[in-house]
């Protein structure tokens, strides 16, 4: 691991910021099946990758190393991007650093963070997000679309705080998020935190109940009533239960789950039962 204390790099942390903001705003939008996000890296470090290598041989052997494939997640990605900024200041102060570690650092990694960040951020936070908007939406409370928005500035600084972390530490950065227990902590806590949200969320926006009328002794007892006081929401709860079971267990998709609740329903109101 780099001693970035005493490292005096040739970079501000100006320079830094605005290799961030350019790979934020157009990580995605090079994408190709040749190179994938290549223009994209290459675009975003073009500027510091001239005030590093004033020589233009050695620019132009700067830029070819980052137009090769590349591909992961834009946030997490960027512990990447700043690790190797790092690494290309440190090689133009005449160190030692061999192109191919640089190409290797990059293409080792790309898919170990893209992982990780489409977990964490795309498969629960971003999950939980939408879901809160979408209950706050379906009521016509405006306030929905905020969610998003308030997730997007999320997501900004947490791409800076990697970026920037990634470029403090140089090499070691990753090693020190996989190796620190972080990322679990963080997959743990999202996790919870999004079981927690479904259950509430499917308890507020899943509807299920049965016009089903028992006659007991002449009396007329409506069935509906009998379970809201046994298990208030029983109805939907197991509706809850039946999604997952097949989703996890039977392994069907959401087309599928989709048209057995739609016949589900039509033959349920045809026979009176909802």
């Amino acid at each position: 691991m780099e001693n970035t204390e005493e490292r005096k790099g040739l970079l501000t942390k100006k320079d830094v910021t605005k290799t961030y903001l350019r790979w934020w705003w157009t990580a995605e939008l090079s994408n190709s099946f040749e190179r994938m996000q290549a223009l994209a890296v290459g675009a975003s470090f073009a500027p510091v990758l001239k005030k590093l290598y004033p020589e233009e041989k050695d620019l132009k052997a700067a830029m070819k190393r980052h137009l090769g494939f590349f591909n992961t997640q834009a946030i997490w990605g960027g512990l990447i991007h700043g690790s190797v900024l790092a690494m290309e200041e440190q090689k133009a102060q005449g160190e030692p650093i061999p192109d191919e570690v640089i190409t290797d650092f990059k293409t080792g990694l790309m898919g170990p963070m893209a992982g990780i960040g489409d977990a964490i951020d795309a498969g629960t936070f971003l999950a939980i997000f939408s879901a809160l908007g979408a209950s706050f939406a379906a009521e016509g409370n405006v306030i929905g679309a905020f969610f998003i928005v308030i997730w997007c500035i999320i997501n900004f600084f947490e791409g800076y705080f990697f970026f920037h972390y990634g470029y403090k530490l140089g090499r070691g950065s990753i090693v020190k998020v996989l190796q620190g227990g972080l990322v679990n902590s963080i997959i743990k806590g999202g996790s919870i935190l999004g079981m927690f949200m479904m259950g509430a969320l499917s308890a507020a926006m899943v509807s299920l109940s049965t016009t089903v009328s028992l006659n007991i002794s002449g009396k007329e007892i409506s069935l509906q009533e009998t379970l809201d006081k046994i298990a208030p929401g029983l109805l939907p709860l197991i509706l809850v239960f039946f999604v997952y079971w097949g989703m996890t267990a039977k392994k069907w998709n959401a087309s599928k789950l989709l048209w057995i609740l739609i016949i589900f329903s039509l033959v349920g109101s045809l026979i009176r039962l909802f």
